[in-house]
């Protein structure tokens, strides 16, 4: 299929990543092993089960994040675990993390490359566990306890060199160093680590020694040495303190590391050795100028790159944000995209930098300076030292195969990502389609992304200007739909690129979706479902009734039904044939994230802030299932309706059957370290695709409770087919034309070329045949010679070898007679000499006889002297002890007058020290005055340190507040940017449409003289419409003085009529009383009058009388009392019914002033078309003459015309109004005389003059 040529979108071009094909993906195990823990309490486990099988996202600021297994087999953190994959066979393998854990914070691996220690937070504690890699699954050996751990997480972590301790680090500034022994998890020692303030800190063991531990952070270098269960510090901290971001052990004594300032420095058992300053590195000029020129050719990024040179000026102070050793030196990195080889020399600068590593810039990127300039904050170099992979902050894996010194004679090499680039932001879209086995996704960093989950390739890639919002695949694969927050647009998937097909103005649409038949689309314009054609891209119908926005979006299988979710708790079902709702469920209390429709379009599933996955059909919710403590954001169910899975706030998938359980009976799988955004079910129900806040796309394969894959009933087959521009195969055979005529012109010229060296090759062969047979003649002459000198020689040779052989046969007979004569002479010797040497033996032995007698006598004479001595001692001993008493008694007396002139003595010197006292605390009390005086200048002074220090504390805010408002205000420099681009490029439109205008001018003058008259028309229509409205205020003023009126005069009656009511029970009381005080005076009286009038023979008449007067009056009375009753409850009636005319005609009136309202924005609206038409026509009036003959239809198919029938169609609304509004006062009218309350609501209303609009509508 052949597109013809668009205009581009604003954006810049894309990379299509076709790599080899791997052989598959595997999870790290199986399910129980690979998804975590099961979230089922029950017996019965769910029969779902999922493992995954691909994993796309790399988790960032991971201390430790990138690491080798293997020499082909790369570590690193994704999601809430970690994934080990395979640079050949691009296998994954998934090791998920703990239960409820938000991410890893730290990795280590260790040195026999059989460990992996793994730091994170769960529930706000920290956790570290090691896994044992080299079993399969991995398998987690032993998870250290929180509670020894003394902070929220630790920060770093290292393995010994016989991998049987751990050393952690937790982040300063009250940072901890503990050690491990961690296979018995007893924690060995801990110490704290002081530091100045909070930063990157790093701990590492010795490479050779397992007691010795180096610790850095910003302004502190320390080693330790573990001894008898304490860690003790081996080195003194001399000069400044450094703010240290890495190290690494280069050998057992040297430690290489890096500064914020850009310093490399080299301690040597703690001392510091060697130190440098690396340069801030620009990337080599003639890769800036090629990209520069590339990136300014193309028209989609014509703007922007003042801002990118602005941006990399910004910060040049260089950093060492990573360091690692290897066999010849390390490896740094000192500014961003650049990593530094620095070898061993013999030099006075013992370590020399030999090659710079550059991070690629990619072209295909919106910003491709700066996608080359990310910081790295990771290195790490396989066992072979073959292959070298960083990280970096935006999300990357790259990779850089270390060549042979004789290979790098270029001093700048290059990184190669290494599988393709991941996304770096939040995964706000996904998609798949029925066609192909691919998905689509789209990110807040501003890219769309084509992925193949069969063969786990990146298809292509394309990076915009703006956020994407939302995307949505069309069923064959060949086109999507991308919300933007400018527009909305319909792309076409080329073979090598995505190109805009069609732009909608449809602003920040966070949602929209494809038919299941293609031939729709749905999209979310604010509250409003707006369905669009496919094919005409015609709006077909918008649906209306939502108050909240819409989250989410769904069409039925035959694309007869379309369902709906809002933030409101609304969920709406509607009929596409008829635009309206079939049913709804409204909750409140829920704002719905996402929902679900089985294949029957009958159930429709709901997830949302209420932790609840809600079961909705027939307009009521059926089944509710709990979330235990999380948030529902994300559900899908499988089209053969037998599996629901839904994602978790936590980043967590839980896989379960329909119908849903009662009970906790589901798998759960630890996956994602943000909240599930978007999932997807592929047509076939064998894979499932989640995206997730944390930018990471998990692929996972569905099995049933065997283990088994779910069967489909037929194997699906995929198109093969792609799209391509006319214009890219243009140029594509001209330029396989141009080839194949520049490879004839190298034939022919290649051989013209061989046929010259043929001949050349001819006379070379003739010319050295010559030559040849020349010296091979001169040569057998000179062996001929020297055959005949050999012969000579020969001969000599062996008459001087027989001359010597006579020789040496005289001389070793004259050698073998010397030897016998010196043979007797010795022997003689050797007689003589045992004969002397007998003698002096004998002689030895008198003289040692000799020896032992003289030896006896002098014994004897010796123990004769010292008795006499002896005795002499003993007499001279006894004179000494009497002398000895006689000194004693001297002595004593001597003592006594000695202690006698010490006391003296001692009371003298006591007086004196006493004053001496006395005087020095005199001076005391001076020096304590003194010292308070100095301790108050002392805490004034402590005072002002702490008030700089806050001083300086609040400037280096202000200054982090500048630099954001900084970044801010460029962002919305780049923003205004985009958008003085757009307003040119809208500009260029309206001059185009100028230009037509312009053409169009001879046309539009021909309808002048019309257009004047019905100006005029419309002014006078206007002017009898405002006395019209002028009459309607009026009338409504009349009529608010008359409600008025009308509620003054009930207030009145009702006080009348309470009044009358006391007044009666008053009277009637009094009466009662007169009655039973008089009563008996009355009788008595009566009496006396009676039998002094009356007559006895009148008794009789005068009794009937009185019989019949009381029957009158008690009948009277009863007439007079049921009288009374009828008016009370008439009067009672009167009033419910005023009380009811009243709020009628309040609200009556309140809806007139809204019709009479909206009457009037109708007006301005007439205005402002008014307006237009005569802007137009002053246009026209530099132009040529009337023309006299106008074709009728041209005059019908004009904009005046069609704005002159919107003027009629607003004149009808007002006549239907205002006909309305008369048959309302009839009603009015009528109700009131039926309610028998004429009097009071007398017809004063004014009356709407309907004879004045009919003619204003006649004319």
């Amino acid at each position: 299929m052949l597109l013809p040529p668009l205009p581009a979108a604003c954006a810049c071009p894309r990379r299509r990543f076709r790599r080899g094909r791997g052989r598959g993906c595997h999870g790290d195990g199986s399910s129980g092993d690979s998804g975590s823990s099961s979230g089922s309490s029950s017996s019965s486990m769910s029969a779902v089960v999922a493992q995954p099988v691909a994993v796309f996202g790399c988790r960032p600021r991971v201390a430790g994040g990138v690491c080798f297994v293997e020499d082909q087999v790369v570590l690193h953190a994704a999601g809430a675990g970690c994934l080990r994959l395979h640079l050949e066979q691009k296998w994954h393998k998934f090791i998920p993390g703990t239960e409820k854990s938000r991410g890893v914070q730290a990795l280590a691996v260790s040195p026999n490359r059989r460990y992996l220690a793994v730091s994170e937070t769960v529930a706000e504690q920290p956790s570290l566990t090691v896994y044992e890699l080299s079993s399969v699954p991995a398998r987690r050996r032993r998870t250290l306890a929180s509670a020894e751990l003394l902070a929220r997480e630790a920060v770093s972590l290292a393995f010994s060199p016989d991998c049987r301790y751990l050393a952690a680090a937790t982040a300063p500034p009250e940072g901890h160093l503990t050690c491990w022994l961690w296979e018995k998890q007893r924690l060995m020692a801990a110490v704290r680590v002081e530091a100045p303030g909070s930063g990157i800190c790093q701990v590492s063991f010795s490479p050779q020694d397992n007691a010795q531990v180096c610790i850095t952070g910003n302004g502190f270098f320390k080693l330790f040495k573990y001894s008898e269960g304490t860690l003790k510090q081996m080195n003194l901290q001399k000069g400044e303190p450094q703010n240290y971001l890495c190290h690494a052990w280069l050998s057992k004594e040297e430690v290489i590391c890096g500064t914020d300032t850009g310093k490399l420095i080299l301690f040597e058992t703690g001392e510091l050795h060697w130190e440098t300053s690396v340069e801030y590195k620009k990337p080599p000029r003639e890769l800036e100028d090629a990209a520069t020129k590339e990136y300014e050719s193309s028209s989609d990024v014509s703007c922007g790159l003042a801002s990118e040179d602005n941006g990399s000026q910004q910060d040049s102070s260089p950093q060492i944000s990573a360091v690692a050793a290897y066999s010849k030196g390390f490896a740094c990195s000192s500014s961003p995209g650049v990593v530094l080889l620095f070898e061993k020399t013999k030099e006075k600068e013992v370590y020399k930098e030999r090659q710079e590593i550059w991070l690629p810039q990619d072209l295909f990127s919106s910003e491709p300076k700066q996608s080359g300039r990310q910081d790295i904050i990771c290195i790490c170099f396989s066992p072979s030292e073959e292959t070298m992979v960083v990280n970096t902050n935006k999300n990357q894996l790259y990779m850089f195969t270390m060549l042979s010194p004789d290979l790098m004679k270029e001093k700048a090499a290059y990184f190669v990502y290494l599988n393709f680039p991941l996304h770096s932001a939040s995964i706000t879209g996904l998609d798949i389609c029925t066609w192909k086995p691919i998905l689509a996704t789209c990110s807040l960093d501003r890219s769309v992304r084509i992925w193949n989950y069969k063969m786990n390739t990146l298809e292509l890639y394309k990076e915009y200007r703006e956020e994407a919002y939302t995307v949505s695949l069309h069923p064959t694969g060949l086109f999507c739909l991308v919300g933007f927050s400018d527009k909305l647009r319909f792309i076409s998937l080329l073979y090598e690129d995505m190109h805009v097909f069609k732009e909608f103005a449809v602003r920040k649409c966070r949602e929209c979706s494809f038919s299941n038949g293609g031939h729709l689309f749905a999209a979310i314009n604010g509250n409003v479902i707006q369905i669009y054609s496919s094919i005409t891209f015609e709006n077909i119908n918008n649906l209306k009734g939502h108050s909240g926005k819409i989250h989410a979006v769904k069409w039925s299988a035959d694309d007869a039904k379309f369902v709906s979710c809002d933030t409101h708790g609304a969920v709406y079902e509607w009929n596409l044939l008829t635009g309206k709702r079939e049913s709804e469920c409204v909750l409140k209390s829920c704002i719905y994230s996402s929902i679900a429709l089985s294949s029957d379009a009958k159930i429709i599933f709901a997830v949302g802030s209420d932790q609840t996955l809600k079961e909705i059909s027939e307009s009521s919710i059926q089944h509710e299932v709990p979330a235990y403590g999380v948030v529902y954001t994300a559900v899908a169910v499988s089209h053969s309706g037998h599996m629901v899975f839904v994602g978790t706030s936590l980043g967590t998938i839980r896989a379960m059957k329909y119908p849903l359980p009662l009970t906790k009976d589901f798998n759960e799988y630890q996956a994602h370290a943000g909240a599930v955004t978007k999932m997807s079910i592929t047509n076939d129900d064998l894979f499932l695709l989640t995206a997730s806040e944390d930018g990471s796309i998990f692929i996972w394969k569905v099995y049933d409770k065997g283990g088994g894959i779910l069967k489909w009933e037929k194997e699906v087959e995929y198109a093969e087919e792609v799209l391509i521009m006319r214009s890219d195969i243009e140029e594509k055979s001209q330029a396989m034309l141009d080839l194949q005529i520049r490879v004839k012109e190298l034939q022919t010229e290649n051989d013209y070329q061989l046929h010259l060296k043929d001949m050349y090759c001819n006379e070379k062969i003739k010319e050295l045949e010559e030559n040849f047979t020349q010296e091979i003649g001169s040569l057998k002459s000179k062996h001929q010679i020297l055959q005949a000198e050999k012969e000579k020689q020969e001969l000599q040779h062996q008459f001087q070898l027989s001359e010597l052989m006579n020789k040496q046969a005289r001389e070793v007979q004259q050698l073998e007679s010397d030897s016998n004569q010196k043979l007797l002479m010795e022997n003689e010797k050797y007689q003589e000499l045992q004969v002397k040497s007998q003698r002096m033996q004998d002689e030895y032995e008198k003289q040692l006889h000799n020896l032992e007698e003289s030896k006896s006598r002098a014994v004897k004479e010796l123990t004769e002297y010292y008795e006499e001595k002896l005795h002499e001692k003993s007499v001279l001993l006894e004179e000494a002890e009497e002398d000895m008493r006689q000194q004693l008694k001297a002595h004593e007396e001597i003592k006594k007058q000695i202690e006698e002139d010490e006391d003296r003595e001692i009371l003298e010197i006591k007086i004196k020290y006493e004053r001496q006292l006395l005087e020095e605390k005199e001076s005391n009390l001076q020096l304590k005055g003194e010292t308070g005086v100095m301790n108050k200048r002392l805490n004034s002074l402590q005072k002002e340190l702490k008030e700089r220090n806050r001083d300086i504390e609040e400037m280096r805010l202000g200054q982090q507040k500048l630099q954001s408002i900084i970044k801010s205000l460029e962002k919305d420099i780049l923003a205004l940017k985009t958008e003085i681009q757009e307003r040119a490029d809208t500009i260029q439109d309206k001059e185009k449409h100028i230009y037509d205008l312009k053409k169009k001018n001879q046309e539009l003058e021909k309808f002048k003289f019309v257009l004047d008259y019905r100006i005029e028309e419309f002014k006078k229509q206007i002017e009898s419409r405002e006395n019209d409205v002028k009459t309607m205020k009026e009338q409504i003023c009349e009529m608010e003085g008359e409600l008025e009126r009308f509620h003054k005069e009930s207030t009145q009656l009702k006080l009348n009529i309470t009044q009358l009511q006391q007044k009666l029970k008053a009277t009637d009381h009094e009466m009662r009383r007169e009655r039973q005080k008089d009563s008996k005076k009355m009788k008595d009286g009566i009496r006396e009058l009676y039998t002094k009038y009356v007559q006895q023979s009148d008794t009789v008449q005068t009794e009937a009388v009185d019989t019949d007067l009381q029957q009158e009056y008690a009948r009277q009375r009863a007439y007079l009392e049921r009288n009374l009753a009828t008016l009370k409850k008439k009067v009672v009636k009167d009033q419910e019914v005023h009380q009811a005319a009243y709020t009628r005609i309040v609200q009556e009136n309140v809806s007139l002033i809204k019709e009479i309202n909206d009457l009037r924005q109708e007006l301005k609206v007439a205005h402002m078309q008014v307006h237009d038409l005569q802007s137009a026509l002053r246009l026209t009036k530099k132009k040529t003459a009337i023309q006299d003959t106008a074709p009728v239809s041209e005059l019908l198919s004009s904009p005046a015309v069609l704005r002159l029938n919107a003027e009629k169609e607003s004149e009808k609304i007002i006549e239907m109004q205002q006909l309305e509004i008369q048959y309302l006062r009839d009603q009015i009218q009528e109700k009131r005389q039926a309610l028998a309350v004429q009097p009071l609501l007398d017809g004063n209303l004014p009356k709407l003059n309907l004879e004045r609009s009919h003619k204003t509508q006649q004319q």
